[in-house]
């Protein structure tokens, strides 16, 4: 079980397309970006709370069995390296030539994120909701969803006890120890 704390803290983490692209518009895209979360999570040991995968970046809450940058490294660095796959099986030429960057060399990489990830520290379980409603409402926010259980790629449903046989992402929201009521 996982408690929030100041000793205990789960982490709020935002992390964004190369260039603000679109690249997670196709429900396949954002599957492939899920099950890449998933093995991340399984291989480090991570436990992710909730999360929404929207067009050009992802929002994950999780704890913090790793320090931060690991935990960030294994979302991103799994998820990135299976995208970039994806798009190289399936002939998405274009697509990868707007991800390429150019190395200290004379050679050629892909970035899926932008380098600089938004990641915050949560220490209290008001802040983890605040968080928690601020992922699941991201759908609606942008226009893309009139209600939060519309939107696929999100654990609202999770959260909601509404969850799908198909659900595109198991979180561990329900392994969250909460303080009684006072």
């Amino acid at each position: 079980m996982f408690q929030v704390s100041r000793d205990t803290p789960a982490y709020y983490l935002t992390s964004v397309a190369h260039h603000r692209l679109p690249i997670f518009r196709l429900d396949e895209i954002k599957q492939i970006i899920c099950d890449a979360f998933d093995e991340a999570r399984t291989s480090a040991g991570i436990m992710i709370f909730a999360y929404v995968i929207m067009l050009e970046h992802t929002h994950v809450l999780t704890d913090n069995a790793r320090e931060m940058r690991e935990v960030l490294r294994y979302l991103n660095g799994v998820s990135a390296k299976r995208l970039i796959n994806y798009l190289k099986v399936n002939g998405h030429e274009s697509s990868l030539a707007k991800l390429r960057i150019q190395d200290r060399g004379k050679n050629h990489k892909h970035s899926v994120y932008e380098h600089h990830p938004n990641a915050l520290r949560i220490t209290g379980e008001d802040a983890l909701m605040q968080k928690v409603n601020y992922i699941h409402l991201n759908p609606v926010r942008a226009g893309l969803v009139e209600h939060p259980d519309e939107y696929m790629f999100s654990s609202w449903r999770q959260w909601h006890g509404r969850s799908l046989e198909n659900e595109p992402l198991i979180t561990d929201h329900k392994h969250i120890k909460w303080r009684p009521a006072a």
